[in-house]
């Protein structure tokens, strides 16, 4: 059996993986243990020069069980431009529609693919001929063309977490071009929904020149890969068991005690631009000036969980909540009720089941998401004899399966309000029945499935993208261009002995 290779920007300890319920660490670590694995990625640390114990680059080792944790440190420049710069900077906001957000800086663009070639260098010494390999997201995008560079012949499977924008978008970045020639160096691409794939198909035939030709297989460059829709879900039986933990049970009956008198609306979210929460405030005091019923009766708790708080475009969101929060608990507030309960931390996991089982609404109204598994999570929580409801953005990528959820468009918040109403009066009959087809589709398709899924289908597609090679004469570690190269000026590959031309990517930079 062969054994599976995960690579990720970072890497989970597979033995601690319900702490990460939902997430790629449970997937993951199940699939890898089943056959002993490889998981590499980036360690998280940051050497600065003169300070690292070891070099940057140089490969750590752990053993968790019969699976292989491999990292590597990045020194402080690499850091700036691969992952604050290009994949946070450009790749992110572009990708969830922000433009304007976005630094197009092409000293960012050489760190990006300089990281990527100083991965794949020191990933080729620990693969084994019949591996799979499965990469994981926005940050490793050019991956597997550095690898085929290098001669890596197996096969390799991408998967892109965050929703892949229209054409229109992708070709506002100048490395466009780049990027999307470099999927075609994997087997098989994966993508959240039939609407990213449908926005992949339209780039390759518009932008690149290329061809569908049926059942996701499209070509361009001379090449041939599948791009198929794999929607992540959650560990739904792992999420069950959580909810019956001793902190699940107790933050539940806190929450039913304290909030009696009250109907919780919840939104737990990472505090990111592109989650929509000051449209979700904005609707919700829309809620209270049109609907005074509502008035010490709905109460918002929301949860704001800090993430790369270093960058500015997070601080000012951090800032605009903040005063929508104060300005709502100023205008409507009393003694004994504040509207709005804001949190700036993160919350212990083994707690979130019971929380979202005391919500009686579920607020997901993100502005652009790939997935959302935060309402799969709040639909597995509910109690099905008396279940919440949930309202789910048209724009989050679970909107394609949850279709029993209240969708909305969070730009409308007159509108988002007049049905965040309609979830707070909705019959109990009909709660419970948009809940039972809710839950039955998210046990279907978990994360277990989606795994499955992908790399059955990555075996699948193996054999026929090597004949197709072999039919074209075209040499597995090379991809030849059918355009004009994109002129992208590079620095040299990181130190290491290495002469550029020995590690040049199979994108010509020439």
């Amino acid at each position: 059996m062969s054994r599976l290779v995960v690579i990720s920007n970072r890497v989970a300890d597979p033995r601690r993986a319900a702490a990460a319920a939902g997430g790629l660490a449970v997937a993951m670590g199940d699939a890898l243990r089943q056959t002993g694995g490889l998981w590499f990625g980036w360690s998280g640390a940051v050497t600065d020069d003169g300070a690292q114990a070891a070099p940057a680059g140089h490969v750590h080792r752990t053993q968790a069980g019969n699976v292989t944790l491999a990292t590597v440190d990045l020194d402080r420049a690499d850091h700036d431009s691969y992952y604050a710069g290009y994949s946070n900077g450009v790749l992110w906001p572009v990708f969830h529609g922000r433009l304007d957000l976005a630094s197009f800086d092409t000293g960012h663009a050489a760190g990006y693919r300089r990281v990527n070639q100083l991965l794949a260098r020191r990933l080729l010494p620990l693969l084994a001929q019949d591996d799979i390999l499965w990469v994981h997201d926005y940050h490793l995008i050019p991956l597997a063309a550095e690898l085929r560079a290098l001669g890596c012949r197996q096969r390799i499977g991408f998967f892109l977490h965050i929703p892949l924008p229209p054409p229109t978008l992708l070709a506002a970045i100048p490395e466009h071009a780049w990027l999307m020639r470099c999927l075609f160096a994997y087997d098989l691409v994966g993508l959240q929904t039939r609407q990213d794939v449908q926005h992949f198909e339209r780039y390759v035939c518009d932008e690149a020149g290329g061809q569908s030709l049926g059942d996701g297989a499209l070509r361009a460059h001379g090449q041939r890969l599948v791009c198929r829709a794999f929607p992540i879900g959650i560990d739904v039986e792992g999420f069950a068991a959580l909810a019956l933990s001793g902190a699940s049970q107790d933050m539940h009956a806190r929450m039913k005690h304290e909030y009696a008198q009250r109907r919780l609306l919840l939104g737990i979210d990472r505090l990111d631009y592109s989650k929509g929460l000051p449209q979700r405030l904005r609707a919700f005091r829309e809620l209270l000036a049109r609907h005074p019923e509502q008035r010490r009766r709905a109460t918002l708790i929301q949860i704001g969980s800090p993430t790369r708080e270093g960058l500015d475009a997070y601080a000012d969101i951090r800032r605009e909540l903040e005063s929508l929060c104060g300005a709502v608990n100023g205008d409507y507030g009393e003694l004994d009720w504040m509207p709005v309960r804001y949190i700036h931390q993160t919350l212990p996991r083994d707690g979130i089941p019971g929380l979202c089982r005391a919500a009686a609404v579920g607020l997901v109204t993100p502005l652009r998401d790939g997935m959302n598994l935060v309402a799969k999570e709040y639909v597995a929580a509910q109690d099905p004899a008396d279940p919440g409801v949930l309202v789910l953005s048209r724009f989050a990528g679970a909107a394609e399966q949850l279709q029993e959820a209240l969708l909305v468009n969070p730009y409308d918040v007159h509108g988002t309000a007049a049905v965040v109403q309609q979830a707070l009066q909705m019959p109990l009959q009909e709660r419970r029945q948009r809940h039972q087809r809710l839950l039955q589709r998210i046990a279907e398709q978990d994360v277990h499935w989606w795994r499955k899924a992908f790399l059955s289908a990555l075996k699948e597609a193996r054999p026929l993208e090597r004949r197709e090679r072999e039919a074209f004469g075209i040499p597995v570690p090379s991809i030849r261009q059918e355009q004009a190269p994109l002129r992208l000026e590079l620095a040299a590959c990181p130190a290491d002995g290495v002469e550029r031309d020995a590690c040049r990517s199979v994108v010509s930079d020439r």
